[in-house]
Parts: C-alpha cells; sequence; structure tokens
C-alpha cells in the first residue's frame, strides 16, 4: 500500500524552544533507518516552510504509524492512496455497474 505523509511542525514556543526542538529533530532522525518495507518513493520538503511530504510503499500500517510517531514536534498525516489508472479503472467499472442497474 502506498501513503502519503504530510507533516507540519506544531506550535511551540519561543525562538530559543524552537531552535532546540530544530536540533532534536535532525538528531532523531539522523540516526533513523527505513526498514527494509519502508520503500521511499519521494521525501521532498516545502520550500521556506517546516514541513513537507513523503510517498512511501509499505506493507504494514504499523511501520507508517511508527515512522508518524517518532517525531512528535510534528503533527504528521499519512494517507492511504492508489495510482490514478487505478482509480480510474474502477470508477469505470463501479460507473458500468450502477448504469446497468434497473430503475425502481
Amino acid at each position: 500500500m502506498k501513503y502519503v505523509i504530510s507533516w507540519n511542525e506544531r506550535p511551540q514556543g519561543s525562538p530559543a524552544e524552537y531552535e532546540n526542538a530544530q536540533k532534536r529533530i535532525l538528531e532523531v532522525f539522523g540516526q533513523w533507518k527505513a526498514p527494509a518495507n519502508f520503500k521511499i518513493e519521494f521525501f521532498v520538503v516545502r520550500v521556506g516552510d517546516w514541513g513537507g511530504y513523503l510517498l512511501v510503499d509499505c506493507d504494514d500500517p504499523l511501520m507508517v504509524h511508527k515512522f508518524c510517531s517518532m517525531l512528535p514536534a510534528f503533527e504528521m498525516e499519512a494517507r492511504p492512496v492508489v495510482a490514478v489508472e487505478d482509480a480510474v479503472r474502477v470508477e469505470l467499472e463501479v460507473m458500468a455497474w450502477r448504469d446497468g442497474l434497473k430503475g425502481k
């Protein structure tokens, strides 16, 4: 299953608290290693912002949850996604099925 994970920095406090949070984030993330079943397809940061997006292919939702729990200074959101061609295919299938229903 593919997931798009987005993150935004949680509101902190003073500038010093933001600086300390940034140091801790980089310290923790710098030691993290992606598990074998956590295939990163893209990982980007929004320019000029403290957040970004990650597309990951992972067969274990608990690994996704674990990743999202790793950095509590961020609000993380993980959404399962499918390829557009697969979505269109099943939408066409259900439209054909729906069009074939007998009216009341």
